[in-house]
């Protein structure tokens, strides 16, 4: 297994992303980008890394927080969404320079890419997707499903999987109509999996240190949205 973190540029600012990869297959692969939660990179995000890289893909944690920095609790983090959600097109830069560099990598088939994203980094891959990005699906979990370009939908290129935790209060029912509706007006082939007995957070097992009761981790939700995913993988791309 070879991981390395990966320095580059994106919206002005330089960026510290992780890449997992198994060398010793020796062929092209699909390429996942991964997303993180507000916080960054984190151990938990690389592991997420390495585990697609035991599967035999080729996957890069993107940085939207910048220089690699892992952020310390929900203050710090609601300040970097802002700007996000103010701008989205701030994300959607940050998400295509990452798609580069997953791109580039030599063992990549950069004609199967994927994104996939947990909490903002959710709604990050998203808006990726409505920008239009080469990216043939999308997965969202416990992602915000709300965009100020919904009618940018149409510019999809892929399929798209959200993954919502049921009793989630940050992804309400109405958000999670709002974005069915916004699938359907774009003919998108789309997907909507929701969990009962799942919070926000429930795909991070380090979601319960936070001490909010929005957050949680749930170990079933996580391993079947898992599955969910890897389940659209095969669809998409075929057996590694």
């Amino acid at each position: 297994m070879h991981t390395e973190s990966i320095e580059y540029q994106a919206d002005g600012e330089r960026r510290v992303g992780y890449l997992a990869v198994d060398r010793a297959r020796g062929t092209k692969r699909p390429g996942i980008l991964i997303a993180h939660e507000a916080s960054g990179v984190s151990e938990v995000v690389k592991t997420r890394a390495r585990k697609l890289a035991e599967l035999g893909y080729v996957a890069f944690a993107m940085d939207y927080v910048g220089d690699g920095v892992v952020l310390q609790g929900l203050e710090k983090t609601a300040a970097l969404l802002e700007k996000y959600r103010d701008a989205p097109e701030r994300i959607r830069a940050v998400g295509r320079a990452s798609l580069d560099v997953l791109r580039a990598q030599p063992e990549c088939d950069a004609t199967k890419l994927a994104a996939i994203g947990y909490c903002y980094g959710g709604a990050a891959v998203l808006e990726l997707a409505r920008d239009g990005a080469d990216i043939a699906c999308t997965v969202g979990f416990h992602a915000q499903l709300s965009t100020k370009h919904p009618t940018d939908a149409q510019k999809i290129r892929g399929k798209v999987l959200a993954c919502i935790g049921a009793d989630d209060p940050w992804v309400p029912a109405e958000q999670r109509l709002a974005f069915e509706q916004e699938m359907r007006a774009a003919n998108v082939d789309w997907r909507l999996h929701v969990y009962g007995g799942a919070v926000h957070g429930f795909a991070n097992p380090d979601a319960d240190r936070l001490k909010n009761p929005a957050l949680a981790y749930h170990r079933p939700s996580h391993e079947r949205s898992w599955r969910a995913m890897i389940d659209l993988f095969e669809e998409t791309f075929g057996p590694l």
